[in-house]
């Protein structure tokens, strides 16, 4: 794969996926500095493939077949719109394999996914610290200027 290529392949996990997904979520909850309980990868792994859920997870992989990144979105309503609202909730390409255009690739094929459950929008949040990721995020979308606040339960 060349620095200019995309993935071969961008497409919805499947529940034989799990275990080449799991290193690649806990890589991006260890970027975050997160720590979540193996029950928790259970129940976001069964909502991911549970129809009645409105959460999808999509995988890029390269040539050879091996997953490389990963995207979460969920559907949620709106009070602003009619349509549902997509959420890119998570977006991770492995470490070595950035800049290559997969991240890029994933976030349209979300936009595809927005667009075939007709969605009136797509979003997604990143650290205002992560200059890698907003240097894309620049370049392909349109900064909201909201700042998300946090309140514990």
């Amino acid at each position: 794969m060349t620095a200019t290529t995309t993935p071969a392949i961008i497409r919805p996990l499947e529940p034989a996926d799990r275990t080449a997904w799991e290193p690649l979520w806990e890589a991006y909850l260890r970027f975050y500095e997160t720590v979540l309980p193996k029950e928790m990868y259970d129940l976001t792994w069964s909502r991911f493939h549970d129809p009645a859920e409105p959460m999808h997870a999509l995988g890029a992989f390269d040539e050879t077949g091996k997953m490389i990144a990963i995207a979460h979105v969920i559907f949620h309503r709106s009070c602003w719109l009619p349509e549902s609202t997509c959420y890119l909730q998570d977006l991770y390409v492995k470490n070595t394999l950035r800049g290559r255009g997969t991240g890029a690739a994933l976030i349209e094929a979300v936009a595809d996914l927005a667009r075939a459950n007709g969605a009136g929008r797509l979003y997604w949040l990143t650290q205002e610290s992560n200059a890698a990721a907003r240097r894309l995020y620049d370049r392909i979308a349109q900064n909201s200027g909201f700042i998300q606040y946090r309140k514990a339960l």
